[in-house]
């Protein structure tokens, strides 16, 4: 299972949200780049970014701030946040993104996501299901809609994609554990499944791996010490 430090970027600073609201924001760094290279040292391998501006916005805002992170670390870096076309994630994976991540527009132009699976396959292209109480949000999480996360992913799988980040928002940045059940019932869709939101301690990495989770995102646990990272990379 692959350990995946998370840096979530408004207006160029290393931020965490509490359960997706942008009115409960936290600042942890003024320089995400250097929250990068001390997890790069510490001995991580990905990073997880997501550009929040971008999310609600429609399109990458902390374009130089991403690049830097890209061009001065080794870290492989999967982006999330405001990738809404075709063109907008073809020209991350030409700077050299690992893997972009699609979540509104997986929903609103399923069709998009069909073309970047079929150009770059799979393991470039991941999908993102951010939910709340199991329906699938958009927008940065302002819009919940009527899908059924399990059945999404259902839905994605036929358009070629092997893999989803997800998401619970009820308990991203809450410090409050990790839905086991809900992550377990993702699973049995079939698809590989990288878990985000309330990873707080060791036995919570332990567990989704023991769930068969492919990877765990670690957000605010890393920033708050509430797990250390060279540990967790350890276990």
């Amino acid at each position: 299972m692959k350990i995946i430090p998370s840096i979530d970027l408004i207006a160029g600073k290393c931020v965490r949200l509490y359960r997706g609201d942008y009115d409960r924001v936290t600042e942890y760094s003024d320089n995400p780049l250097a929250v990068a290279k001390a997890f790069e040292e510490a001995g991580a391998e990905y990073l997880h970014l997501v550009d929040l501006d971008g999310a609600l916005k429609g399109n990458v805002k902390n374009e130089e701030l991403v690049r830097k992170i890209i061009g001065e670390t080794k870290l492989r870096v999967e982006l999330g946040g405001g990738i809404r076309s075709f063109e907008a994630a073809k020209k991350w994976l030409d700077l050299g993104v690992a893997r972009v991540i699609l979540g509104s527009v997986a929903v609103s132009r399923v069709e998009v996501l069909k073309s970047l699976v079929d150009v770059y396959g799979p393991e470039k292209i991941i999908a993102g299901i951010d939910a709340l109480g199991g329906m699938v949000a958009i927008s940065g999480w302002k819009e919940i809609t009527d899908l059924r996360a399990a059945d999404y992913s259902y839905t994605l799988q036929k358009f070629g994609v092997r893999e989803i980040i997800y998401t619970d928002i009820a308990k991203d940045g809450a410090l409050t554990g990790i839905n086991l059940p809900e992550i377990k019932g993702m699973i049995d869709t079939g698809v590989q499944i990288t878990a985000s939101g309330g990873v707080t301690s060791l036995a919570d990495l332990l567990a989704l791996k023991e769930a068969g989770c492919v990877g765990a995102i670690i957000g605010k646990a890393l920033y708050t010490g509430t797990i250390d990272l060279k540990e967790a990379l350890a276990v």
